[in-house]
């Protein structure tokens, strides 16, 4: 993998005043010579005057050649730079900058990026078809890797992203039957987090560090999603009467301990049997029982 070497350009504002200063005395040195040669006639030949001239020529197109190294940088922005397709360094020092003209200057943002991927269709762990997607969060370290050891990390991340949350999908179910079996839908911050590991041992290769990853988008792919919907109303229906009937056979329990501990009726095995009958269908039933109030005695 490719390492960054930190480089420290030069101060722009510095150079600046240095390079006009020069190319000043190179135009004061040509318009100097061309004068003396239009005073003194021996100079008219032109052989004595032709050295400065071609000096400060000289001198005046390399100080032009120098004004193109000059370069800024914005908070958060870096520039490879490059000198005849040798990586010389990375220069992260923030406003106006000089450094080598011959130089090639790659900008790379620094910022911290964001996008949400397209909505995928895959199989989850049971083989369900779900659509899901993805926010992931990231942002460039290491801009030698970027640069050099992928060919565009944009669309790296993106398809390499993509192939992350497909693994990811096909690692979990949509929906657990088991309270203790991780899902899709129920244990959305350890899916973001185990997303999050998986996306950075992927995108490290392009020196990128990924802040956050978490899902945006999860259901049933629309295929499945009726059958899908009446299987989760089945579901939550068991779950509802289980419940009930616990609550009910506890409360039927507690009755029948109330009335033989403080001796209020004494109930032969029949007779308890018919009362827990009684109260489950009263207290299992869907609709309010209507009471039937009997005048005689227990026994008729």
């Amino acid at each position: 993998m490719s390492a960054e070497v930190s480089r420290r350009p030069i101060n722009g504002w510095a150079m600046l005043p240095l390079l006009l200063v020069g190319l000043l005395a190179a135009a004061a040195t040509t318009v100097w010579t061309v004068y003396r040669a239009a005073v003194l006639l021996r100079d008219a030949s032109g052989w004595v005057t032709a050295p400065p001239i071609l000096g400060a020529t000289l001198a005046t197109l390399v100080l032009l050649v120098l004004l193109c190294g000059f370069f800024t940088l914005q908070p958060n922005q870096s520039a490879v730079l490059l000198l005849f397709g040798h990586y010389y360094g990375t220069a992260r020092r923030e406003g106006f900058n000089w450094a080598n003209p011959f130089f090639r200057k790659i900008k790379i943002s620094l910022r911290t990026r964001n996008f949400n991927s397209e909505t995928v269709k895959v199989n989850d762990q049971r083989g369900n078809p779900i659509d899901i997607a993805a926010v992931v969060v990231w942002r460039v370290e290491n801009t030698a890797q970027a640069c050099f050891d992928v060919d565009d990390y944009q669309d790296y991340v993106h398809i390499q992203s993509e192939a992350a949350i497909r693994h990811l999908a096909s690692e979990y179910p949509y929906d657990s039957g088991d309270a203790n079996e991780q899902s899709l839908r129920g244990n959305l911050d350890q899916v973001s987090k185990t997303l999050q590991g998986e996306l950075q041992l992927r995108l490290s290769k392009a020196g990128v560090v990924v802040e956050e990853a978490r899902l945006s988008h999860l259901a049933y792919a629309p295929e499945i999603a009726g059958a899908m919907l009446r299987r989760q109303q089945a579901e939550a229906v068991v779950a509802a009467r289980t419940r009930i009937v616990e609550g009910a056979v506890g409360m039927v329990e507690l009755a029948l301990a109330r009335l033989d501990q403080h001796k209020t009726v004494q109930l032969d095995d029949e007779r308890k049997a018919a009362m827990v009958t009684n109260l489950l269908v009263v207290l299992c039933g869907e609709q309010a029982a209507q009471p039937v109030v009997n005048s005689g005695t227990l026994y008729t």
